[in-house]
C-alpha cells in the first residue's frame, strides 16, 4: 500500500539501526508516549534490534487505559439507566469497572451500542427523540475534536437528548508529570505524530528546556519509529534538548487551527484523574459552561461516584514506565484478554495487550507454583482456548 509499505523497508531500517549503533556510546532511556507506537515497537520488536544501550519505555499513551475506573462507574451508572442509550467505541465495552463492564450491563438489558463515531451517537439520538443517547467521549487530542463537533452540532441542531460522558486528557502535562516524579528515567521522548498534527508543537520546547530532554514527534510505521530514536539518541549524545518533528508529512507547527478552534469553543482546560496514575493539574478537558446541557455527568448527577484502584493490577506502574507488561505477577495467568485486572489488557493500545499478542511466547516461564496440579493439554482443549485478543475498533 503506497505510504504505508515504503515506511517498513528491512534495508532502509538496517541503516537506520546501522546509524543508531554508530551513534551511542552511552545508555541511554527513552519513552514513546503513544500506544500506537507501543504496538509497532512490540510487534515489530525494534526494541530487541536496538543496541542495548538504548531502551524505549513504554508511557501513558493509550486513551483507553488512562481513563480512571471512577469514570468507567459512572459509564455503567449511565448505562444501566432504562432511558438510556449509551454509545462507545468497542474498545471501552471491556474494560473493567468496580465488579462489571459495559459488556455485563448489555447482557442485563442495558442499551450499549458500538459506534464507529461520535456523529452516530448524534444521529442515533436524533433518531429516537424519546431516549437519552450518551457517548463516552475519551481519549487525547486527537480524538478530542470530532467529539466537540458532535456536541456543537447537537446545540446547534437543537438536539437536546444528546449530551457527552466526558474524560479527554492531555500529553503535555503528563509528560511534566512523569519529569517530576522522583522515579523517573526517563531522558527522551518520543511524542506522538497525531496529537501535534492537531495540536502543534508549542507546546513542547518549554518541556524541552524545563527538563533538559530532547522531544522527537514521530509517525507509527517502523522506520517512523526508528528515526525518531535515531535523532533522539543524536540529540543525547551532543548534549542537545531541543524539539524535532521527524513526521512532517503530517504536522505542522500550528497543528490544524480549525481542531484547535473547535476544542476552544467547546471545551475547558481541567485537572485531570489518569487511570493508575492520579490527578494531573491541567491535563484535561470538559465542556464549557456553554455546552453544560449536554454533559452527562452533570445531566445524570453522577459527578460523587468514587472509587479505588483494584491492588491487585499494576497498570498504574505500566503507564508510569516503572514495570514492563511482563514482570507483573498477573500477566498471562489471572490477566488476559478474556479475564482483564486492567484497562491496558483490553485495549488496542495497551502495552500488556501488546506483549500478550506478540511478545508472551517469547518471555521466560515463570515457576509453576509447588501445589499445582498437573493437567494434560488434550486436542480438544487445545482448541478451545483462546490465545489472540478480540477484535475491536481502535479508539
Amino acid at each position: 500500500m503506497k505510504y504505508i509499505d515504503e515506511f517498513q523497508n528491512p534495508e532502509l531500517a538496517a541503516r537506520l539501526l546501522d546509524e543508531i549503533r554508530a551513534t551511542v556510546t552511552r545508555p541511554w532511556a527513552l519513552m514513546e508516549v503513544c500506544g500506537g507506537q507501543t504496538h509497532t515497537i512490540i510487534r515489530h520488536g525494534i526494541d530487541q534490534l536496538l543496541p542495548e544501550e538504548v531502551e524505549l519505555i513504554h508511557g501513558p499513551g493509550c486513551p483507553v487505559c488512562v481513563t480512571p475506573l471512577e469514570v468507567i462507574d459512572k459509564a455503567l451508572e449511565i448505562a444501566s439507566r432504562p432511558e438510556v442509550i449509551f454509545c462507545s467505541f468497542g474498545d471501552m465495552l471491556r474494560v473493567p469497572g468496580t465488579g462489571r463492564d459495559l459488556f455485563q450491563v448489555r447482557g442485563e438489558g442495558g442499551d450499549v451500542r458500538v459506534v464507529y463515531s461520535p456523529l452516530d451517537a448524534l444521529r442515533i439520538a436524533e433518531e429516537n427523540p424519546d431516549r437519552e443517547v450518551v457517548f463516552f467521549g475519551i481519549g487525547f487530542e486527537t480524538t478530542a475534536p470530532p467529539n466537540a463537533m458532535a456536541v456543537h452540532q447537537a446545540r446547534k441542531r437543537g438536539i437536546g437528548n444528546f449530551s457527552l460522558l466526558v474524560s479527554h486528557v492531555r500529553v503535555p502535562p503528563a509528560i511534566e508529570a512523569i519529569m517530576r516524579s522522583p522515579d523517573c528515567r526517563v531522558q527522551g521522548f518520543l511524542a506522538a505524530g497525531h496529537v501535534c498534527s492537531v495540536m502543534g508543537t508549542e507546546e513542547y520546547p518549554g518541556l524541552a528546556d524545563r527538563f533538559g530532554v530532547p522531544i522527537v514527534v514521530t509517525g507509527f510505521e517502523p522506520l517512523d519509529i526508528l528515526e525518531g530514536v535515531r535523532r533522539t539518541v543524536r540529540q543525547l549524545e551532543r548534549g542537545e534538548h531541543r524539539v524535532e518533528n521527524a513526521y512532517e508529512r503530517a504536522v505542522r507547527p500550528e497543528g490544524n487551527p480549525a481542531a484547535r478552534a473547535m476544542l476552544d469553543d467547546v471545551f475547558e482546560v481541567t485537572d485531570r484523574a489518569w487511570r493508575g496514575i492520579g490527578v494531573i493539574p491541567d491535563s484535561g478537558w470538559r465542556l464549557s459552561a456553554r455546552y453544560r446541557d449536554h454533559d452527562a455527568e452533570h445531566r445524570f448527577q453522577v459527578g460523587d461516584i468514587t472509587t479505588q484502584e483494584p491492588a491487585e493490577c499494576r497498570s498504574g506502574e505500566v503507564l508510569q514506565g516503572l514495570l514492563k507488561p511482563h514482570e507483573c505477577e498477573a500477566f498471562g495467568t489471572t490477566c488476559t484478554p478474556r479475564t482483564p485486572l486492567g484497562a491496558t489488557m483490553v485495549s488496542s493500545e495497551g502495552a500488556c495487550a501488546a506483549y500478550y499478542l506478540y511478545r508472551r511466547l517469547d518471555l521466560p516461564a515463570r515457576p509453576a507454583p509447588v501445589e499445582a496440579p498437573v493437567t494434560v493439554a488434550t486436542p480438544a482443549a487445545l482448541a478451545a482456548a483462546p490465545d489472540t485478543l478480540e477484535g475491536s475498533p481502535v479508539v
